[in-house]
């Protein structure tokens, strides 16, 4: 196949080295292996014989490791991927003599060391870089001018700061710029907003940078997507560009309304993250005109005052964060109509009113669903027994009254095993930057938080393996219903702080995957079930102040636990409190306990003694017995006793003059 000009094998599940008979294609222009599942390390002299006639070399998304070939001689090379791979080592600088290369992606390996101006010296017609993943630190000079004017910059994770790089300033036809988790920690030049005329992808998020943000309505491309979040910009949200279709702003020191989203009146935008900022006001009334929103976290703000009805009109949203705010009033019956929600967190506000029925009946695909900390008041209607697909449920701290519904183990989805969703991870469309008619598909990870282990925890990537019920802290009476321990991968369950009666279900052994179980100050009476002791993986156990009575079940699982578990059961008894059971203490006081452990004591001390003499028996003639016998050790261990008395004797002696000498002087 001398004669091959291009070879394209991409998308495939290849495995194995790159083959050496690869040396001998020496009219290769394309070579396109990525996507598989290669491995082995790239020989110096790879495809060495086509380098006066290879342009297009694409090794990304395989497993090669190993240095990064030096690649001299391909005068001709114009696109070079290797990114998504395990390659580790520095970065040639000889790269710079590439003077044809357009497209260098070379992101998410294990690269170290310093990036310098070497490493573009000949690169004018470079337009894309990507070094974004990588440990690479950029050291250029304050007076440096690259070479090439680039269109897309992906610098995600290597290190520029402290100082915003001046460099950049030079670049005026950028349309993706990422220089996130960057290490820099300096005021936001105002010649920055200069270069994003062009921009469609920004991304300066995890940085320091610190400033007010401008008007932005007209500084970006067409269908922007920014991301300004975790920094410390202060002021007010800012006018934005009207097209709009991603925006995270969270994270930082904003405050104020955001009425001026409303001035955003689009169908692009899909994504809006303001959380984790001291914004405050009511929430606007202006949703219906971001029919595609998929996204909305305002949580950890200051919002005020009811949740509007118009909310209700974002059919398409899935993901829904309105936590720690001060949000009053009842949750709007329009929200039945957003049918593609998945998750739900309204936590910590002053929401009242009963726990709607439509939540059950119109929202099939609700997975999350977390209205802890308000004040909600009625009982749990068995129409929420509907939600098939619900992992967490989360209704503690409110004023809920009534029985938990028998019907709970309707929830299927805390039956299976396995992530249900994978990391709670789903794709949403957003307009592409050059063909406003091609939607491109983006990953979203989604997050709760999740009272783990008595503390609270942000869950993201491994959030679709929890399943847990928590209904503490409420008003809730009657008995835990047995049908709850048939959800058999249930992780964790919260009853705690309730008015529960009735017995611990026997059949609580069932779930073998609880973690945590949380029955403390309940009015349960009984005994606690043995099968208890069979669920290995529990590491939080609390069934303290309540009427519990009888002999804890024995077993290492129940024992393993403090006596702060159980305390608070009067009539409770065994390891690990110090109270012993009456059945114990009447084995032990009992005329035939005294017998059998008098015989017992009478064995011990004749055993004790046996071995003592048998001890003294052994130690005395084996050394005695053995002089006896063996003439030759005999004497010498004689003569050894002779030399040790003569060296105390002479030792002693010449100590004794010493002292008479230095007492005669």
């Amino acid at each position: 196949m001398v004669s091959l000009e291009r070879l394209s094998l991409s998308l495939n599940q290849l495995q194995g080295e790159i083959p050496k008979s690869f040396s001998n294609l020496c009219n290769l222009q394309e070579v396109e292996l990525d996507s598989n599942n290669l491995t082995g390390q790239l020989p110096q002299d790879l495809l060495a014989c086509a380098n006066g006639t290879l342009r297009t070399l694409s090794l990304s998304d395989n497993r090669f490791r190993g240095l990064v070939p030096h690649l001299i001689g391909f005068s001709f090379l114009e696109r070079l991927y290797l990114d998504y791979n395990q390659l580790n080592g520095t970065l040639p600088e000889s790269i710079g003599q590439l003077a044809k290369l357009t497209w260098f992606d070379i992101g998410s390996n294990s690269l170290q060391g310093v990036i310098s101006e070497a490493h573009f010296f000949n690169l004018s017609n470079l337009y894309r870089l990507d070094l974004s993943y990588n440990s690479l630190t950029f050291n250029m000079s304050l007076e440096w001018v690259p070479p090439s004017q680039l269109g897309s910059l992906q610098l995600a994770s290597c290190k520029l700061g402290p100082r915003f790089p001046s460099w950049l300033q030079t670049q005026k036809h950028l349309t993706e710029l990422d220089l996130s988790n960057s290490d820099i920690s300096d005021v936001l030049p105002d010649w920055f907003w200069n270069l994003t005329s062009n921009i469609n992808t920004l991304n300066i998020s995890n940085n320091q940078i610190r400033g007010v943000l401008p008007n932005l309505s007209s500084q970006f491309g067409t269908y922007p997507d920014i991301d300004i979040s975790s920094n410390s910009f202060e002021g007010s949200i800012p006018q934005l560009p009207s097209t709009v279709t991603r925006l995270d702003l969270s994270n930082n020191k904003l405050s104020g309304s955001i009425s001026l989203l409303c001035i955003v009146a689009n169908s692009y935008l899909v994504y809006l993250d303001l959380s984790n900022n001291s914004l405050t006001g009511a929430l606007p009334n202006c949703w219906p005109q971001w029919a595609s929103l998929v996204v909305l976290n305002l949580e950890n703000n200051k919002f005020s005052g009811k949740i509007p009805n118009s909310l209700g009109s974002l059919q398409l949203i899935q993901t829904l964060h309105l936590r720690s705010n001060n949000l009053t009033g009842e949750l709007p019956s329009s929200l039945k109509n957003c049918t593609s929600l998945r998750l739900i967190d309204l936590g910590k506000n002053r929401l009242s009113g009963k726990i709607p029925l439509w939540i059950g009946g119109s929202l099939p695909n609700l997975t999350i669903l977390s209205l802890r900390s308000n004040r909600f008041s009625g009982s749990i209607c068995s129409e929420l027994c509907q939600l098939k697909k619900i992992q967490i449920l989360d209704l503690s701290s409110n004023d809920i009254s009534g029985v938990i519904p028998r019907c709970l183990n309707n929830f299927t989805a805390m039956t299976k095993k396995g992530s249900l969703v994978v990391a709670h991870n789903y794709s949403f469309g957003s307009f592409a930057y050059k063909d406003p008619l091609k939607f491109k598909n983006e990953s979203y990870v989604d997050e709760a938080l999740i009272k783990w282990k008595g503390s609270e925890f942000e869950y993201k990537n491994t959030l679709g393996l929890i399943r847990s019920i928590d209904l503490s802290r409420n008003n809730l009476l009657g008995e835990i219903p047995k049908e709850i321990t048939d959800l058999l991968e249930l992780v964790s369950l919260n009853l705690s702080r309730n008015n529960l009666t009735g017995l611990i279900p026997t059949t609580i052994g069932q779930l073998k995957s609880l973690e945590i179980l949380d029955l403390s100050q309940n009015e349960l009476f009984g005994e606690i079930p043995t099968s208890l002791s069979e669920i290995s993986l529990l590491s939080v156990l609390d069934l303290s102040n309540n009427n519990l009575s009888g002999k804890i079940p024995k077993g290492t699982q129940l024992q393993s636990f403090n006596s702060y578990s159980y305390k608070g059961n009067p009539t409770l008894c065994g390891l690990p409190l110090l109270k012993k059971c009456p059945e114990d203490e009447m084995k032990q006081d009992s005329p035939t306990r005294s017998i059998e452990d008098k015989i017992q004591q009478d064995g011990n001390d004749m055993w004790f003694y046996i071995s003592i003499a048998l001890g003294f028996i052994v130690g005395f003639w084996g050394v005695c017995g053995t002089l006896l016998l063996n003439n030759s050790l005999r004497y010498a261990y004689f003569h050894f006793l002779n030399k040790i008395k003569d060296w105390f004797y002479v030792t002693i002696a010449i100590n004794m003059a010493k002292v008479r000498r230095s007492l005669q002087s």
